[in-house]
């Protein structure tokens, strides 16, 4: 007798996390995608619509209204903000569990979230049940919970590495921590943008969202529940590159005398399946975790400074690790699977 499936659905499937789901999902062992939804592309097959996925699934985009998502026992959103605060609660009122890939339960406080996001939340009551699925931190909550809100691409990229360096109470109290960022242009989404335009992002880099991006405040929160003071001071500025994939921070922090950050990484993650501590002289690199559910990290001494100044690397792929692969492991957790299922695949080289 062949092991009953858990049934999945993918709202907002079209989208370049939709077809990341979708990719990865084909290769899950104990998981059937049961619907998945599109309202521009309702009545669509999906092979016309993505041509990577002829020949994998035999499924038709669904208006989500006629898609019967309350039949699923996972439903994911990977939807633009605003979407799941007003159509998940009616699925999780019945039990099932939702993975929310966009930001409308990642901040706890209302007032900021609405303040960053310039709409009112639809569903509060719900902010304060849905865990934050950054997955190597959160995982025995993650295995508790029935709403997770999946960490964006930079909160994951930077937030990986603080979080070692605060738990282990490694950061100068006084340490004013700069993220300087990068990010590929699928980190936009799939909509049509002027400044996303090949003619314009490529054979170019710039800086956005230096007033104030919406995930400052994502990271911040992060920060603020190991040490509230250094939150206050940190800063962080987003760049556009002209890539694809890919995500690469550069983090300048203060330690405490004596630390090695290098060493505290390396002790954080060294039974991780996901986070890939590199050694002395390594350089990470967007392409060495392209199309994988992998962070890699290193750290620098800062050369000549008096202070004890280091230097963090972190790259992911934004598509994977910060947004579809992380929801496939925080997927696996919630359901008690081997937290690396259908998340084994190798890195795409070139």
């Amino acid at each position: 007798m062949s092991e009953t499936k858990t049934k999945v659905g993918i709202v907002g499937a079209t989208g370049y996390t939709g077809v990341e789901l979708l990719r990865l999902l084909a290769h899950h062992p104990q998981v059937s995608v049961a619907a998945i939804t599109s309202r521009q592309e309702a009545g669509k097959h999906i092979a016309d619509y993505f041509p990577s996925l002829r020949g994998v699934y035999d499924l038709t985009f669904q208006a989500p209204d006629d898609a019967q998502l309350d039949q699923c026992d996972v439903v994911f959103f990977a939807t633009p903000n605003g979407v799941a605060m007003k159509e998940a609660p009616a699925l999780l009122a019945q039990g099932i569990k939702v993975i929310d890939l966009s930001a409308d339960y990642r901040i706890d406080d209302i007032t900021t979230w609405q303040h960053y996001y310039k709409m009112e939340h639809a569903s509060e009551e719900w902010v304060a049940k849905a865990v934050y699925g950054l997955s190597e931190w959160k995982h025995a909550d993650i295995a508790q919970a029935q709403l997770i809100a999946n960490p964006g691409c930079y909160p994951t990229c930077v937030g990986l590495p603080l979080l070692a360096l605060l738990q282990a109470n490694a950061l100068n109290s006084s340490s004013h921590i700069i993220a300087d960022c990068k990010s590929g242009v699928s980190g936009a989404g799939r909509k049509a943008e002027i400044g996303t335009l090949f003619s314009e992002a490529g054979d170019n880099f710039k800086a956005y969202g230096v007033s104030g991006h919406r995930h400052l405040p994502e990271i911040r929160q992060t920060i603020a529940a190991f040490n509230p003071d250094i939150a206050k001071k940190f800063t962080f500025v987003p760049h556009l590159t002209p890539l694809i994939r890919g995500m690469h921070a550069t983090i300048y922090v203060e330690l405490n005398e004596g630390i090695d950050a290098l060493q505290v990484l390396q002790e954080a993650y060294q039974d991780s399946l996901f986070v890939d501590v590199m050694p002395n002289g390594s350089l990470p690199e967007t392409r060495s975790v392209r199309g994988a559910n992998i962070c890699r990290i290193t750290a620098y001494r800062a050369p000549e400074t008096e202070n004890n100044q280091w230097i963090i690397l972190s790259v992911i792929d934004n598509l994977v690790k910060g947004a579809a692969g992380q929801a496939v492991q925080n997927m696996n957790i919630m359901l008690g699977l081997p937290e690396n299922t259908a998340l084994n695949c190798m890195p795409l080289l070139p």
